[in-house]
C-alpha cells in the first residue's frame, strides 16, 4: 500500500503537530524538539541527541539569532539556504514523512513558519571505533587500517585508495522500519553495466522490516540457495583488498553498521586468496599460496581418506601400512571423529564467549584435561587426534571464515558417507560436492571459473601468485569495459 505524501505546510503549527507525533518527541527522551524564534519567525529544530554535532548546531543557532526580519525578505527559503545557514551538507525537503525518516537517520530538521519546505542539516556524527587492523585478515607487512561500522568512514577509506574519477558510490536504503543505508560501489569505466544492475536490482527487491544482522541479512536475500553452505560473496574488512577487487571490475556492497564489505561476484578461488601473498615477493607469495591450497585440501579430504584406509587397510600398499591406527580403542573410529568434530565446535564457541583474560586457561583445559585424558581412558586414539589436528589447522589457514565453515560441514558429510558406503560412499559424496559447485553461480559468474569452464591464463593466476607487472589483464569472466590494466 502506497502511503499518501504529506506535504510540508506553510503553517508551522501543522508541521510541528505531525512531526511531534511521528517522531514521538514526548515518548523518547533522545528525540529533541527545540522551539526558537529568529528574525521575527517561529522556527523549530528536530534532532536525535547523540547524533548531532553540538558545536555545529550551536554555531548555526548563533548566526540565526543575529538575523533581522528584513534580511529574510523577499525569499526567506533561498536566503536561509544560500546565505544565513552556512553549511556544506544542506538540502530542502517538502515531504514530512521524508523529514521523519531523515531525522531518525541523524540529520537535523529546521522547520520555519511561512516556508513550505523543511531544511535538512546533515550535521551528524556516529559513535565509532578507530579503523584498526581486522583480526581475520592480519598481515605481517601492510596497512593497519580496517573498515568500521560507519558507512561514511568506509566509503572514505575506499576512496582514499581509489581516486578514479569514475568511482561511483550509489546510495540505497533497505528495510521498511530500519531504513538501513547501503552503498553500491564500483568503477564505472571498468565494471560491467549488467553486473552493476544485477547487484542493485537484487538489493532493491529485498522486502523486510529491518536488517538486524546487517550484511549477513543482505547476503541471505541476494544469494538464495539457503541449504548450500558455500558463500557466493566474499567479505573483507581491509580497504586495500576491496580496492584491488574494484580495479578488477567487481562491485562492492557497503552496509551501514557493519565493518565487513561484500565483494561481488566471487568464485571458489577468491575465498582462498589472502593479502599476505601480495605483501611478499612473487616467489614467496606463490609458495604461501601453494601451502594454503595444501592446507585447504587437507581440511577437506584428509580425514575421510584416512578413515577409509583405516577401516579398509587392503587399499594401502605395503609401504604405507603404517597409516592405519595401532590401537582403535573401545569407541568406533567414526564415533571418535564425530565426537572430536563436535568437540572442536564446542571449543570454538566457548572461545568466542570467553573473556580474553581467561582464554589461556580455556586452552589448557582443552589441551591437557580433555585431550590427554580422552586418549588415556580410550575414548580417542592418538592417530585420530593427530589427523584431526592437521585438518583443523587447514581450516584455520583458510582465509575466508565462511569458506572454512562450509568445508567443515562438507568434511563431516564425507566422513559419514565413507562410514556408510566405504569407497563408493566417498566417491558419491565427492562427485555430488563437485556437481554442486559446478552448478553454483555468483551473479551469473560460474563458481568454479576458471577451472570449469576452463581458462588457462586465469587458472594459472589462481594457482600461482604472478608478479604484478605481468598481471596486465583483468579477469575476462567479469567482462570489464577496460580489459587492460
Amino acid at each position: 500500500m502506497i502511503k499518501e505524501k504529506k506535504n510540508v505546510s506553510i503553517n508551522i503549527e501543522e508541521n510541528l503537530v505531525y512531526l511531534k507525533q511521528e517522531l514521538g518527541v514526548d515518548k523518547s527522551f533522545d528525540v529533541i524538539q527545540l522551539d526558537q524564534e529568529y528574525a521575527g519567525r517561529k522556527m523549530s529544530f528536530f534532532l536525535i541527541d547523540g547524533f548531532v554535532k553540538d558545536d555545529i548546531l550551536h554555531y548555526l543557532m548563533k548566526l540565526l539569532s543575529t538575523l533581522e526580519p528584513q534580511q529574510l525578505e523577499p525569499n526567506p527559503l533561498e536566503k536561509l539556504l544560500k546565505t544565513h545557514v552556512p553549511y556544506v551538507e544542506i538540502e530542502k525537503v517538502d515531504d514530512l514523512d521524508a523529514v521523519v525518516d531523515t531525522v531518525l537517520a541523524g540529520p537535523t530538521a529546521l522547520i520555519v513558519d511561512g516556508i513550505d519546505y523543511a531544511i535538512m542539516i546533515d550535521a551528524r556524527t556516529y559513535p565509532v571505533r578507530g579503523p584498526q587492523e581486522p583480526d581475520l585478515e592480519r598481515v605481517v607487512r601492510g596497512a593497519r587500517d580496517g573498515y568500521v561500522e560507519t558507512i561514511v568512514f568506509n566509503t572514505a577509506l575506499t576512496r582514499r585508495r581509489v581516486r578514479d574519477r569514475t568511482l561511483r558510490m550509489e546510495y540505497m536504503q533497505v528495510g521498511r522500519r530500519s531504513k538501513t543505508d547501503i552503498c553500491v560501489c564500483y568503477i564505472e569505466d571498468i565494471a560491467e553495466e549488467r553486473q552493476v544492475k544485477a547487484v542493485k536490482d537484487s538489493i532493491s527487491k529485498i522486502d523486510t522490516d529491518g536488517l538486524p544482522m546487517a550484511e549477513k541479512t543482505i547476503e541471505e536475500f541476494i544469494s538464495g540457495r539457503h541449504l548450500n553452505p558455500y558463500p557466493v560473496v566474499r567479505y573483507t574488512e581491509r580497504p586495500d583488498t576491496a580496492a584491488a577487487h574494484l580495479y578488477e571490475g567487481h562491485v562492492l556492497i557497503i552496509v551501514d553498521g557493519s565493518p565487513s564489505v561484500m565483494i561481488t561476484p566471487t568464485t571458489f578461488w577468491h575465498h582462498l586468496q589472502h593479502a599476505e601473498e601480495y605483501r611478499n615477493k612473487p616467489v614467496v607469495g606463490a609458495y604461501l599460496r601453494l601451502v594454503r591450497f595444501v592446507a585447504v585440501w587437507a581440511s577437506l579430504f584428509l580425514l575421510p581418506l584416512w578413515y577409509l584406509f583405516a577401516v579398509q587397510p587392503e587399499l594401502l600398499p605395503e609401504a604405507l601400512s603404517f597409516i592405519g591406527p595401532n590401537n582403535v580403542g573401545a569407541v568406533p573410529l567414526i564415533a571418535q571423529f564425530l565426537i572430536i568434530e563436535i568437540g572442536l565446535d564446542m571449543l570454538r564457541m566457548a572461545a568466542i564467549h570467553t573473556p580474553s583474560a581467561l582464554a589461556t586457561a580455556l586452552g589448557l583445559v582443552a589441551a591437557l584435561m580433555v585431550g590427554q585424558v580422552a586418549v588415556e581412558v580410550g575414548l580417542l586414539s592418538n592417530e585420530v587426534i593427530l589427523y584431526f589436528a592437521i585438518a583443523a589447522i587447514g581450516s584455520f589457514a583458510t582465509p575466508s571464515y565462511e569458506m572454512s565453515l562450509a568445508n567443515r560441514i562438507v568434511r563431516l558429510l564425507f566422513l559419514i558417507l565413507t562410514a556408510i558406503g566405504g569407497v563408493i560412499g566417498l566417491v558419491i559424496g565427492m562427485t555430488a560436492w563437485l556437481v554442486m559447485l559446478v552448478r553454483m553461480k555468483s551473479f551469473n559468474l560460474p563458481y568454479l571459473w576458471p577451472f570449469i569452464p576452463f581458462s588457462y591464463r586465469a587458472m594459472r593466476d589462481v594457482l600461482f601468485r604472478a608478479p604484478i607487472p605481468l598481471k596486465n589483464r583483468r579477469p575476462t569472466a567479469l567482462h570489464p569495459k577496460d580489459p587492460d590494466r
